[in-house]
């Protein structure tokens, strides 16, 4: 089964819309606020159940095309961003789309870690943005999720991401239980525990789903994360900032 399937069940079952989505995104976007999308055309690639591209309708996109790779996925982000008539949701694969020269801001969320061919799809992103227009990604970082990488990607890789999704789901409560209590009950110094700490048992869950799913999981050092970038000739003023001390926000505006 594909990630997009695969995330397709978390989605069909992690479908609501949460105020933590907010600050979520708003560390996402890294050095910028959601002051950039006020009167933007803004495509979101891999949209999941629409989160991200509520928000940015939200502050004030004037337009918005969204999609991902899963119909139950899709469906969900419809139902999502439906209050805004200036939002389209679309199913397609982001190693396909077409788009030329059309946006403003151009986000993709937490997909490109998960790809096979990250530059392909990065291509494509570059292609849809307007000339002096924004490309932004969000990826996992290395640094800070070493344990990670250590211990949770092996069994990911070779087990949980071959198990049946509701049989995963019902594992991940054993995992996701014990961590709320930590977040809860302890005072992490971890910035990225301490959001967690602020955030309800289902959500931390569906974090915890969404770590185990996928076949494909890559973390980046601060140089990788740079190079999905500036590999690219068609950007410049490209650039990179932390969040939450494990993952990478990186961006740049094409030529």
């Amino acid at each position: 089964m594909t990630s997009a399937n695969r995330f397709g069940y978390e989605w069909e079952k992690y479908y609501w819309l949460s105020p933590d989505y907010e600050i979520q995104f708003q560390k996402w976007l890294g050095l910028f606020g959601l002051e950039i999308f006020q009167n933007k055309k803004v495509l979101d690639a891999g949209c999941g159940m629409g989160r991200n591209s509520f928000w940015a309708l939200k502050y004030g996109a004037e337009e918005l095309m969204a999609f991902d790779f899963d119909q139950r996925t899709v469906e969900a982000a419809k139902k999502n961003l439906a209050p805004f008539p200036n939002a389209q949701v679309e199913f397609a694969s982001i190693y396909d789309i077409n788009w030329q020269d059309e946006f403003d801001v151009v986000f993709c969320i937490g997909v490109i870690h998960h790809l096979a061919q990250p530059r392909k799809a990065i291509e494509k992103l570059i292609d849809s943005a307007k000339s002096g227009g924004m490309v932004l990604i969000w990826v996992y970082g290395y640094e800070g999720n070493e344990w990670i990488v250590r211990f949770v990607s092996p069994w990911r890789k070779y087990l949980t991401s071959k198990l049946p999704l509701s049989l995963l789901h019902i594992l991940s409560y054993f995992f996701a239980f014990p961590l709320w209590l930590f977040v809860k009950l302890f005072k992490p110094k971890s910035p990225y525990l301490k959001q967690l700490s602020k955030f309800r048992f289902f959500h931390i869950l569906s974090i915890v789903f969404d770590q185990l799913l996928p076949p494909i999981a890559n973390y980046y050092k601060e140089n990788e994360a740079l190079e999905l970038l500036t590999i690219h000739s068609r950007l410049r003023n490209i650039g990179i900032a932390p969040c939450n001390q494990n993952s990478w926000t990186v961006y740049g505006y094409k030529i």
